[in-house]
């Protein structure tokens, strides 16, 4: 729970960021969408090995919450850099970082969660983990869009208020998060990543990383979703809206989805997720008004719900206990870099060819997806 709340307020931080980052790049800082998708897939670039990394060292040290903490600490420390920007490199700068640290982060708290937590209630654990991570995604947005309006569009100020959760979420956290001793174990340690630990892992997780690259693909980042509300009218003082529709569903979906996973299994429920996902793109390409907007944004946030807690479930159901950080960290970069590729190749679509093109891509990945896990079950 306190993990939870933790994530709580680090995203809270983050999308009131994050919902009025891509206007502010491309109103303020007069950059085009191509290149604020660059900025997004290097940003996600700048993350990739420390996802790895950290959750290899977290295995060899058999520590998680001093990592945590770390990536935490430099997520938090970002945040000034952003309202104190005064070109686009200055955001650049301040985006890797943020990223980083959500990199260093990432594998040893979700490796923290399986280790105090049963194989029976992973599902429920991850998903109000990630409840509670969209709970903070929701408050994010409408505190942007209040303060927007009291402030009469003053983004930069917008973002100075960004800095007060994200020190709550680091004194939560050196606070009142403790993590089991793991046992040592019974053959002296090696780094964990070796051809050998990969070889441990096994096919089955080989196919979850797969699965959730190409998920990756199909949604790239979420900027696009606010580009995508301006580009057919949408107000720049009502945009924080399509964050907190996306993230208020994420936030409803995910736990009661993920404790649905651990007793009907996993696998049905991501192959519903790949087709409401391709609906949600689908609808979002074809958009025309507020009204078909909001249903593609509701769609997008379900999809994340029914996929993101159970993605990491699959992971940690995968993985030995001895070798969860890696783990992770080898999921977190595979689906990195999918991230990277997936929002250079949104930027340039939107730009060349138009939103639509960009949306309809996504929903190919999707069904692509979807397929595979169709002929998966078959198979079994």
């Amino acid at each position: 729970m306190a993990l939870g709340v933790v994530s709580l307020f680090m995203d809270t931080s983050s999308e009131l960021i994050h919902c009025l980052l891509p206007i502010f790049v491309v109103s303020n800082l007069g950059a085009s969408a191509a290149v604020y998708g660059v900025m997004e897939g290097v940003a996600e670039a700048s993350v990739l090995m420390t996802k790895m990394a950290s959750g290899v060292v977290s295995d060899r040290l058999r520590r998680r919450k001093p990592l945590a903490v770390l990536g935490y600490g430099l997520a938090a420390a970002s945040k000034p850099l952003f309202p104190l920007a005064t070109s686009f490199l200055m955001v650049v700068a301040a985006r890797m970082i943020d990223r980083v640290g959500k990199g260093i982060r990432g594998a040893p708290r979700d490796a923290l969660i399986a280790d105090i937590t049963s194989e029976d209630l992973r599902g429920a654990a991850y998903g109000l983990r990630q409840s509670l991570d969209s709970i903070g995604a929701l408050l994010g947005p409408l505190v942007a869009l209040g303060l927007m309006t009291v402030l009469s569009f003053d983004i930069a100020t917008v973002f100075w208020v960004a800095t007060l959760p994200a020190a709550l979420c680091v004194l939560t956290l050196v606070a009142f998060v403790r993590e089991p001793r793991l046992e040592a174990p019974p053959t002296p340690a090696r780094w964990p990543i070796r051809r050998e630990a990969f070889n441990r892992l096994g096919a089955e997780y080989a196919w979850v990383v797969g699965l959730g690259a190409v998920l990756t693909l199909a949604r790239f980042s979420e900027g696009f979703l606010v580009l995508r509300a301006t580009n057919i009218g949408v107000s720049v003082a009502h945009a924080p809206l399509v964050m907190v529709g996306m993230n208020g569903i994420y936030a409803l979906s995910a736990y009661p989805l993920g404790a649905l996973s651990d007793r009907i299994g996993r696998s049905r429920l991501l192959l519903l997720s790949t087709i409401v996902l391709a609906c949600a793109d689908i609808v979002l390409a074809l958009a025309s008004s507020a009204l078909s907007l909001a249903l593609g944004i509701c769609l997008w946030g379900l999809h994340m719900g029914m996929s993101q807690g159970l993605l990491s479930a699959l992971v940690a159901d995968a993985a030995t206990p001895d070798l969860r950080g890696t783990a992770f960290g080898v999921f977190n970069l595979i689906s990195g870099l999918a991230m990277l590729g997936a929002s250079v190749v949104a930027g340039v679509l939107w730009d060349s060819v138009g939103p639509a093109a960009c949306f309809l891509t996504g929903a190919a990945f999707a069904l692509t997806a979807g397929l595979g896990l169709y002929h998966r079950r078959l198979a079994r």
